[in-house]
This record gives C-alpha cells, structure tokens and sequence, in this order.
C-alpha cells in the first residue's frame, strides 16, 4: 500500500518582482523575489535558491536519519550545495547540475568508510534528488575528531 503526504504552499504578489512564500503548516512567511540578473532584488530568496535549498535540506535530513540508524558517531555536518543555471536551446533555462558538498566530522578515524558509504547512500535516497532532472555530484569531505585505532 502507497503511503501519501501532501504539503501545501502559497506564494502571493508584493508588487515588482517579490511575493510572499508561506504554508498552512504554521511556517515562517518568506519573501521571495527574482534574482537580479533577471531584473529581481538582492538579499531576498529566489526559486534558483529554494530549488538547491530543497535539495541540500533532503540530503541533510536523509543523511543524519541514516547515520543516527547506523549508529555513527557524528561530531558535525555541513553542506554546502551549488546549482548551475543554464540556457538550454529549445528548453529554457534549467538548473542542469547541483554539486552537494557535504563536510563531515566523525568521532573516529575507523568509521570513514562507513561514513563515506552512508554519504553516498544518503544521495541516493534523497527524494528531491529522485524528483528532479538535474545532475546531483556528491563531493564529500570527512575529517574525524580523534585518530585512533579500531576500538
């Protein structure tokens, strides 16, 4: 049996190129605009933006759920995540590669790969990532806290 969840928003015009992004869901409201190179504002969410957020904000809630099932000593994690924006003839502008690269901090030398393969594993799972047509490069880094042998 299929397992269905739906997710609501609104956005709403502002005047020039900015609306208003929220959700039923007691949210915080957003202000979203067009980026400046296509006659929009600066310092203010635009899709290209939301679009790369969804998907590094999938790969950080996949990730941590799958290493907290593996039990592996997380220290810290960060994701940098960067969209590439192109004219395509015949289709417009698409967003054709996100390059998600994650830094991750483990408590021991001895879980690196594991940790490289939940990485991985994590991507793979991600349901934008399943959802969307562009290219997603995985670039990871891991560091570790303590340099030690097996324990």
């Amino acid at each position: 049996m299929a397992v269905t969840h739906y997710y609501q928003t609104e956005v709403g015009w502002m005047g020039q190129r900015r609306g208003y992004l929220r959700s039923s869901a007691d949210l915080p409201v957003i202000e979203v605009a067009s980026p400046p190179e296509f006659n929009g504002h600066e310092h203010t969410w635009t899709p290209e933006h939301l679009f790369v957020a969804s998907l590094n904000s999938c790969y950080l809630a996949t990730f941590i759920a799958m290493a907290e099932m593996s039990k592996l000593d997380i220290v810290s994690f960060t994701s940098t995540a960067v969209g590439k924006l192109e004219k395509v003839e015949g289709l417009g502008y698409r967003l054709n590669e996100i390059v998600l690269k994650p830094k991750l901090v483990i408590k021991f030398e001895y879980d690196a790969e594991r940790a490289q393969r939940i990485l991985e594993k994590a991507e793979k799972n991600c349901f934008i990532s399943n959802s969307i047509l562009s290219e997603v490069k995985l670039e990871p880094s891991i560091d570790f806290e303590t340099m030690c042998a097996h324990a």
